[in-house]
Order: C-alpha cells, then structure tokens, then sequence
C-alpha cells in the first residue's frame, strides 16, 4: 500500500461520521500552521505547506477536484509567504515578525481581488462541474483562503478577518463533503482565530508600524 493510499484509509467512525486519515492529519498540522502564525512564528510557513500537500489526498478521496487546487494554490502560496517572513524578520522588534493594519489601499485590492477572484473561480465551477459539486461556497473558500495568506504574508491584521469569513462557510460545507475533521477543525480555527485577532489587534495598536517599506 502506497502512503497515498493509507492516507485515504478509515482512521476511526464518530457519530456515524468516517473520518479518514489524511483528513486528520492535515488538518491537524493546518491547526497547528494557524497557532504558529498567531505566535508570529516563521514556522507557520512550513506547516502551511505540509497541511497543503496532505490535504490534497484528502480532497482528492471527496472527489472535491476544487479542493484539490485550492491547496495546489495553497502549497504555492505557502513558498512564497514563507520567503516574505524570512525577508521581513529583521524589521520585527523581538526577533519575531512585526505587523501592522492594511492601508485603505490594501483593504481595498484585498476586497476587489476577493470579490472577482470568487466570481472567475465560481464561474470556473459551475462550467465545469466536475470541480465541484458546491461550486460558489467553493469558490468563496478557495479564494478566501488566498486572501489570506497573502494578508499574512504581508503581515497584515486583516489576514484574520479573511479566515474567520472562511470559517463561516467552511464549517458547514466541510461537514456536508464527509470530511467531519476538517468540519471539526473549523470550528476549532474559528476559536484561535478570534483569539489571534485579539492578540495581532493589541500587538499593531501598541507599536509603530515598522512594517513599513517592508518587501512587497
């Protein structure tokens, strides 16, 4: 059996839910990207990139072919957000990374590029149904988790308030496709997330904005 087969295997049956093991993990170790990122960590990055690739046996087993490219986008844009940090670790005061708010200007390419990527990627879903038997809370998902973390590669506060607009959809449908860890994990990211926003909020309110001039 290969290790993408076991992946796709039975790890336990809760309240008549199957949850299967590439599942758990990856969403686990997405838990656990979510926490690092809270902390400011640099480690974020890998565990985002780790969750991305064992997710896609997971999504795969859902036939959610949608999924399956969000987290190829997600792998991607964990390289990229990972270069950013290592780039950007100096400007921060206690070694770890500095944050900041988004400008008016951010916010606002952050929104329209929200607003037309759903539109493209939903578009894309229901011409081809295949990709997706839920092709606009997909797309939602898809292009939410983008935005966010590019907002957080950026280091911006806003970063989560994109996941927690996420996680108001991605409850309900990762219990719909069968993934009930994912589900459960959701609203597990929804508790840290509101905890993290806390803390990023107080953090960019008491220091200088010494993200500024940061890579772009």
């Amino acid at each position: 059996m290969s290790t993408f087969d076991f992946l796709n295997t039975e790890a336990f049956t809760a309240f008549g839910q199957h949850v299967i093991w590439s599942d758990m993990v990856g969403n686990s170790v997405g838990l656990a990207a979510l926490a690092l990122g809270w902390r400011r960590s640099i480690w974020t990055w890998p565990a985002q990139l780790l969750s991305g690739l064992i997710l896609v046996a997971a999504y795969s087993s859902a036939q959610l072919s949608g999924g399956v490219g969000k987290q190829l986008l997600v792998i991607g844009v964990a390289v990229w957000g990972w270069r950013q940090w290592q780039q950007g670790r100096q400007q921060a005061q206690d070694g770890s990374i500095a944050i900041r708010f988004a400008s008016w200007r951010e916010r606002g390419l952050l929104l329209v590029s929200a607003a037309l990527g759903t539109l493209a990627v939903g578009g894309l879903f229901t011409a081809f149904p295949s990709l997706s038997w839920s092709p606009w809370a997909d797309a939602y998902i898809f292009v939410g988790t983008l935005v966010a973390m590019v907002a957080q590669a950026r280091g911006l506060v806003e970063f989560w308030f994109a996941w927690l607009l996420v996680d108001l959809v991605g409850v309900p449908l990762a219990f719909s496709s069968g993934l009930a860890f994912s589900g459960l994990v959701y609203v597990i990211y929804l508790a840290l997330v509101l905890w993290g926003m806390r803390d990023w909020w107080l953090r960019s309110r008491a220091t200088a904005p010494v993200l500024e001039g940061a890579p772009a």
